[in-house]
C-alpha cells in the first residue's frame, strides 16, 4: 500500500529547485541530527529519522517543511527512547519561546 509520503509516479507538478540561504536554526537542527546519529552518541539512526518523516500523518507532512519534519522526526524519536518527555518537550519549548519574546521586546 502506498503511504501519504510516497509520491513516485504521481503527478504533482514542477519541483521548486530555487535554492535559500539556510537559517541559523535550520543549521542547529542539522547539527542535531549528526550529533545524534554520531559513534560516540548514537542515539538515532538516519533510517529512524527517515521512518520518523514518513510516519508523519499527511496532514503534518504537508504542513511542515523539510527541516520541521526533521525536527518532529528527531522529537519523537527522542520520546520514543525515553530521553525526555512530551511534558519536558513542552515546557522547554515555553521557556525558548519566552526568552525570544523577551529578546524582541529589548
Amino acid at each position: 500500500m502506498r503511504r501519504h509520503h510516497d509520491m513516485g509516479g504521481l503527478e504533482a507538478g514542477p519541483i521548486e529547485r530555487t535554492e535559500h540561504a539556510t537559517a541559523a536554526w535550520e543549521k542547529r537542527v542539522t547539527a542535531i541530527l549528526r550529533l545524534l546519529t554520531s559513534r560516540e552518541i548514537a542515539l538515532m539512526t538516519v533510517d529512524e529519522l527517515r521512518r520518523g518523516i514518513e510516519d508523519l500523518g499527511p496532514g503534518n507532512y504537508d504542513s511542515l517543511g523539510y527541516f520541521e519534519r526533521w525536527t518532529a522526526s528527531i522529537a519523537n524519536r527522542m520520546i520514543e527512547k525515553g530521553v525526555f518527555t512530551v511534558d519536558e518537550l513542552g515546557r522547554r519549548m515555553a521557556e525558548v519561546e519566552a526568552d525570544m519574546k523577551r529578546e524582541a521586546a529589548e
